[in-house]
């Protein structure tokens, strides 16, 4: 106390002192506190935390975060470099001029490459619409030669993106990883020009532990390239492509003995141009799936003009989660409630002008496992949609109707409807003011 009088004295006696000496005394006065509360508790100095504890916190933070903390001291510099930060990573690859989504900071891109490409494990790219983004992406891969990734994900915001970028230097990058991974599990490259030959080279590097593959809208990869991985890696479990690469084949190799029980299939079905024709796919492909892989998920996608569906739901189809993007016609909901037993869910955008009763009475009866349904741009009387409602009880755990398709009739208004409804459901409902899929 004796000393900071005599300081304050000082300070008093000499208003004269210069700013520079004032802000050195400062700093010694703070170095001072800090170095006695540092020996008089050391449990309160955050430099002294255990890296353990260190590692937890950053894994919450942000990244431009987790490198402003970083520069606090040398002990949390040393975590920031930590592996573990490092094996999962995504790059944010944008141009400014033309995209509002932030990116990962090119110094930063530099860094990782340098001392953190052997720690990457779970590596996705999200690039914008732009070739210049895509070819960063690509660059990127090409370099990542001492990693051994075990997911990989390529991600268009929108696009054309990877499609831009010439094919040779795409499938050169893609190899890179392919080639060097030895353990990839996960692989997402929708919308990319990837063909049957890198395919091969996947097969061959890493057909021991492939589990899921989505790769829809690849135009360069044929059903052979497709077969192939199937016949391969007999450990895929999820798989996620557009129709044409679907084939009875495929189906075959997908439900024989050394493949194990499939999880989840995903089919994009999609009408580049009005009256394109599309394959028919045979029952008993189908019925091998089933069983041999009894519970697996069926998810279809169809993007169709109204007069494409001839060869689809004719017979018995193994479908769970069924989705119309495009008007669908009210023969072909018809023959989804006769055809589709295994259906848990099925969202319907748009109709017409022709009520759906008899088809969604149908759908209650034969698809006995439906769980959820969404009607867009459709009519359905109020009658109609409460005696479904009644037929599928509280299984019912999804339901999102759009106001404007419920027609009142002589049994129920808009405003009773709601009432009737939850009673069935055995919770509040009420019709939607928008669209919720």
């Amino acid at each position: 106390m004796k000393r900071m009088k005599e300081g304050e004295e000082d300070s008093d006696s000499s208003p004269s002192k210069s700013p520079p000496e004032a802000c050195k005394k400062v700093r010694k006065m703070s170095k001072e506190l800090e170095a006695v509360a540092a020996s008089e508790s050391p449990d309160c100095n955050w430099a002294r935390l255990p890296q353990e504890l260190l590692l937890h916190i950053f894994q919450y933070l942000p990244l431009l975060d987790r490198a402003y903390a970083s520069q606090v001291c040398r002990g949390w510099n040393q975590a920031f470099h930590m592996p573990e930060l490092w094996r999962c990573f995504e790059f944010e690859l944008n141009q400014p001029a033309s995209s509002y989504l932030k990116a990962t900071h090119p110094d930063l891109i530099k860094q990782i490459i340098k001392r953190h490409s052997n720690h990457l494990q779970y590596v996705s790219f999200k690039v914008d619409s732009s070739m210049e983004s895509a070819e960063a992406a690509c660059d990127i891969l090409s370099q990542l030669v001492n990693c051994s990734l075990k997911t990989l994900g390529l991600i268009s915001t929108a696009r054309p993106s990877f499609m831009e970028v010439p094919k040779s230097h795409f499938i050169s990058a893609l190899t890179v990883v392919f080639v060097n991974s030895k353990s990839l599990s996960s692989l997402k490259i929708d919308d990319t020009p990837v063909d049957d030959p890198s395919l091969k080279v996947l097969v061959a590097n890493n057909s021991d532990t492939l589990k899921l593959l989505k790769m829809s809208s690849c135009p360069h990869v044929s059903p052979a390239g497709i077969l192939c991985v199937a016949d391969q890696c007999h450990g895929l479990r999820e798989l996620a492509l557009n129709y044409h690469l679907l084939s009875d084949e495929l189906l075959l190799s997908l439900s024989s003995e050394k493949h194990v029980h499939l999880e989840h299939l995903r089919i994009d079905v999609v009408s580049e141009n009005p009256g394109q024709h599309f394959h028919t796919i045979k029952k008993s492909s189908w019925d091998a799936m089933v069983r041999h892989s009894p519970k697996f998920n069926l998810v279809m996608y169809f993007f169709l003009y109204e007069d494409e569906f001839g060869p689809f739901f004719n017979d018995e189809i193994p479908i769970t989660h069924l989705y119309f993007g495009r008007s669908v016609s009210k023969e072909v909901l018809g023959r989804v409630g006769l055809h589709c037993p295994r259906l848990v869910e099925l969202v319907v955008c748009a109709n017409g002008l022709r009520p759906l009763d008899e088809e969604l009475i149908r759908i209650a009866k034969h698809c006995t496992q439906l769980s959820a349904i969404g009607l867009g741009e459709c009519e359905v009387s109020c009658s109609a949609f409460v005696e479904f409602v009644k037929m599928c009880g509280r299984r019912l755990s999804q339901l999102s109707i759009m106001e404007e398709v419920l027609i009142p009739d002589h049994k129920y208004s808009l405003d009773e409807i709601h009432w009737e409804v939850s009673k069935h459901l055995g919770r509040v409902w009420f019709p939607d003011m928008m669209p919720t899929w």
